[in-house]
């Protein structure tokens, strides 16, 4: 079995939620030989008429999601359980377990923190983050993960973007099974080869 994947993406906005202050949100994402997940998002536009959270503390945050940040969700083979992470420009994140769609949310508790980076400049952010390789064996099964990149831009005045791989639903859901369009084998110990995954046009 391959150890390592990796895929660059973009995301595009939902319709009902167009913007003209970001530009584009390019995404990276590779499994690492000790077994974890790292992201890699960067987003370019106007910076200073968005609101990005201030530094905080990098500890677990609820409703990270009504503000600026960066979302990851992971499921496993065919199994309705899934994860989801939320990672902020304040370095704050989050990590939240469900047992199918939108059911029996709870938090991950082996998740005792995620390493969140920020760099940013007037028209450009770049946050990376790692999801841990404990964090991934609570999904069930040792295939291929399934993963939904996101993103929700908060605008000054109070406007939201939201921004993801894809909307199959007419209103921003990032919780939808059908934005889980990325494929990637299950990280694995160091030592085997890499291999490049696409998303499936």
């Amino acid at each position: 079995m391959p150890g390592l994947s990796s895929a660059s993406v973009s995301l595009v906005p939902h319709a009902k939620n167009k913007t003209l202050a970001v530009r584009s949100i390019k995404a990276e994402i590779n499994t690492t030989s000790d077994g974890s997940l790292r992201l890699r998002y960067l987003l370019e536009g106007e910076l200073d008429q968005l609101v990005i959270p201030a530094t905080a503390p990098p500890v677990h945050t609820d409703d990270l999601w009504r503000h600026t940040c960066f979302e990851t969700f992971v499921a496993a083979g065919s199994s309705p359980e899934y994860c989801e992470f939320n990672f902020s420009p304040s370095t704050q994140w989050a990590a939240y377990s469900f047992a199918r769609y939108r059911e029996e949310m709870e938090p991950l508790e082996c998740c005792a923190s995620i390493p969140v980076e920020v760099r940013q400049t007037n028209e450009r952010m770049e946050l990376e983050a790692r999801i841990s390789s404990m964090a991934l064996r609570t999904l069930p099964g040792d295939g291929a993960i399934h993963i939904a990149l996101a993103a929700v831009v908060e605008e000054k005045h109070d406007r939201l973007s939201y921004w993801a791989l894809a909307h199959p639903s007419s209103s921003p859901d990032f919780h939808h099974p059908g934005s889980f369009m990325l494929h990637l084998q299950r990280p694995v110990v160091a030592g085997a080869a890499l291999t490049d995954t696409k998303v499936p046009s």
